[in-house]
């Protein structure tokens, strides 16, 4: 909804001002402009990125029509899958851990957790780092430094996209003169015209200068930083459940763990303490 809403003042905004100072539609519909512009804006892009890069810009719209995804309720799910987890591990042993996260797909614990369950990135990350402990790792640093090393890589791999789009969008806008110069050399060669028939084909040259600009700064710019944002909430996301997760591995109780982890979040998602304790005192009893 934001992104349409977005779109819509936008096009509102320059055509509607266009319009009211008394513009012709008609002359911005120069489909051969956009077809060079957007056809070597295209063109450019799949030279300068690699395939997954590509790969991964196919999903590109369906990311920002979803927007960020970690509000409040996703992080009190969190805190109280960790909070569940660590009790577990309190009540019986960290063994008792295995068979969710063996198999975490009919874990009865995630199970419980539907938006965490879904979200096989942050699933794969607690899985993982729960079997080290299982498995007799229990020095909080070296755990630190890996989760970290992890956590870079996915942010590298999140901040290609980003600068390929942004890179997009900063050669648009050169995209555009050529348009505009190619537009000008077939205008040139046809000096003979008179002159309202010049002033149309050179306004529709003028075209691909602005088509250029418009797509630079009032789409592919705002993407990239759409893009930046909705990372930025998903490492946010990430560094709380490794915050959470490093303090149980110190030997902090479960309430104590989740408490790290509270306090990493942005005040606008933050829940309260209450809120966490209300909803922790809720979930259901471990079988």
């Amino acid at each position: 909804m934001r992104l349409i809403v977005g779109i819509v003042i936008l096009f509102a905004a320059v055509l509607g001002g266009y319009i009211a100072q008394g513009g012709h539609l008609q002359v911005l519909m120069q489909p051969f402009e956009a077809l060079i512009i957007l056809g070597a804006a295209m063109g450019a892009f799949i030279i300068g990125n690699t395939g997954p890069v590509l790969k991964q810009s196919l999903k590109v719209f369906g990311v920002l029509f979803k927007g960020p995804r970690y509000n409040k309720a996703a992080y009190l799910e969190l805190l109280g899958v960790q909070f569940t987890l660590f009790k577990l591990v309190q009540s019986k042993g960290v063994l008792a851990l295995e068979p969710h996260i063996e198999d975490p797909e009919n874990s009865t614990i995630f199970q419980k957790f539907p938006s965490f369950a879904k979200n096989h990135h942050a699933v794969v990350f607690m899985c993982d780092y729960l079997r080290m402990v299982t498995l007799g790792t229990r020095v909080a640093h070296e755990m630190e430094a890996l989760m970290d090393e992890e956590l870079e890589t996915h942010h590298q791999e999140n901040e290609r996209l980003i600068n390929a789009i942004q890179a997009l969008a900063d050669g648009t806008p050169a995209l555009g003169i050529v348009a505009a110069v190619l537009g000008v050399i077939h205008t040139m060669g046809a000096i003979s015209q008179p002159p309202e028939v010049l002033g149309e084909m050179i306004g529709g040259a003028l075209v691909g200068t602005f088509l250029g600009v418009f797509c630079a700064y009032g789409f592919f710019g705002p993407m990239a930083q759409s893009l930046k944002n909705i990372f930025d909430a998903e490492n946010k996301y990430m560094l709380a459940m490794k915050v959470g997760l490093l303090a149980h591995i110190s030997g902090h109780p479960p309430v104590m763990a989740i408490e790290f982890a509270r306090k990493t979040l942005m005040s606008e998602v933050r829940p309260t303490f209450s809120e966490v304790d209300e909803a922790t005192a809720n979930l259901p009893a471990l079988t």
